[in-house]
């Protein structure tokens, strides 16, 4: 049974019984596209059995390998761009302590990350830190020629060359890429690195639950065998469950595809906690690149409350009508802290005196609901018991499976990115490649 709640009342008012009925065969239809993989892209549709397909032996051989990146690396760099970096990062800042950068004593390496823009202070500041520092570094890529990680690892490369020396540099560069082509395979195989597999039917946006996700996850230090546990979970839940009123993947797809028709074309995830921010990074992606194309989709926003209810709040209550909300709680925290009380009570805080601080955040969350809802502002809410690996592998097979329905009931092919390509053709024209 999935630990994933989800919850619909919060659009009762713009999606009625009726509608979701009429729509049920035709996103059951949908789910048996992706299952079946007869669809559009069906040749990236591997990351639907990646869970149960995903051997125990290759999962030793990351975890051996992060083991012996954590006995030479106090930090480990991350070089990809995309979905060759959005979900390892989602789910290292998911699990991490939120102050984690400044801890001095740590059991395992600081995951940081290059290859994600083109900035030149950023990489100044980058090699800056490395100079003080042990590292090693990930290239994600399956060509090895995406500019932005390329130019990356190209400066990275000569780095940590020049630092350790060209051989022990060798055992510090990891290349996960094609099983039998490109750039950074060539380079890989010439120079003798550690390398594992991207595989040739899993696109960069649903590829976190391979080594390209897993690798950077393991050596962060989290349990990655839970993951694909929670992960299998969900796999074998939506398996056996094809009906919208058992199966939350599917009312979830029912409902924001209604709502779309609806004119509500743009979903705000929302969290109540920040270690959820950069999941909803990894959902932006997911949902923008697999639903955007041909004039059609709903388009993927965020916001982190009750911090942006203090500058989008007022918007999203009284502004354009065009926006729906998707809303991930956590039932309960890892830690507790309760409000202390003041003898001066000068802040008049002291009615909360005694509470948990999660008691707050939840009534902050609820009332925030009440008030949208009322504001004409659909609600869909998903919950869930905490943030754990389990659960974090359970939520992310939840997300790439509605997106893939989603996509087939829009009718385009979730799983290219055609207009990805157009800027790449501009910026190298201007930059004079031949």
């Amino acid at each position: 049974m999935t630990n994933i709640k989800l919850n619909i009342k919060g659009s009762n008012k713009f999606v009625f019984a009726k509608e979701i009925e009429k729509i049920q065969s035709k996103i059951m239809d949908c789910q048996n596209t992706v299952l079946n993989k007869s669809g559009k892209g069906k040749e990236f549709l591997g990351w639907v059995n990646l869970p149960s397909k995903t051997e125990k032996k290759l999962l030793d051989e990351i975890i051996s390998t992060a083991n012996k990146i954590k006995n030479k690396a106090e930090i480990f760099v991350v070089i990809g761009i995309g979905g060759s970096y959005l979900g390892a990062r989602s789910v290292i800042e998911a699990l991490k302590n939120n102050f984690d950068h400044l801890l001095k004593q740590r059991e395992n390496p600081l995951v940081i990350y290059a290859g994600q823009n083109i900035s030149e202070d950023y990489l100044s500041e980058l090699l800056k830190i490395l100079d003080k520092h042990d590292y090693a570094l990930t290239i994600i890529s399956k060509s090895g020629t995406t500019t932005e990680p390329a130019i990356a690892f190209r400066i990275l490369k000569k780095h940590i060359e020049n630092k350790y020396g060209k051989e022990d540099a060798r055992n510090r560069i990891i290349a996960i890429t094609d099983s039998s082509k490109g750039a950074l395979k060539q380079l890989a195989d010439k120079e003798n690195y550690k390398t594992f597999v991207i595989p040739d039917d899993v696109g960069g946006r649903y590829s976190v639950l391979t080594p390209v996700g897993l690798l950077p996850i393991a050596v962060a230090g989290f349990d990655i065998k839970k993951i694909m546990e929670g992960a299998k979970l969900m796999e074998e839940f939506n398996l056996n469950n094809n009906k919208l009123d058992e199966n939350p993947i599917l009312l979830y797809a029912a409902i924001r595809n209604i709502l779309y028709l609806k004119g509500k074309a743009i979903e705000i995830l929302i969290n109540y906690e920040p270690k959820l921010a950069f999941f909803t990074e990894w959902w932006k992606q997911l949902f923008g690149e697999s639903e955007g194309k041909e004039n059609k989709g709903i388009f993927p926003a965020g916001a982190n409350f009750t911090t942006d209810l203090h500058s989008l709040g007022q918007f999203i209550q009284e502004g354009s009508p065009n926006i729906f909300e998707t809303t991930i709680f956590v039932d309960k925290p890892e830690n507790e802290l309760k409000i202390p009380e003041s003898k001066e009570n000068l802040d008049k805080l002291n009615y909360l005196s005694g509470k948990n601080i999660n008691e707050i955040n939840e009534k902050a969350f609820q009332g925030t609901y009440m008030a949208h809802v009322d504001g004409n502002v659909a609600n869909i809410v998903i919950s869930i018991p905490q943030i754990n690996e389990n659960i974090l592998g359970q939520l992310i097979y939840f997300f790439e499976m509605a997106c893939a329905v989603s996509g087939y009931y829009l009718k385009v092919n979730p799983f290219d990115q055609p207009g990805v390509e157009k800027y790449k053709k501009n910026m190298f024209k201007l930059l004079g490649k031949h």
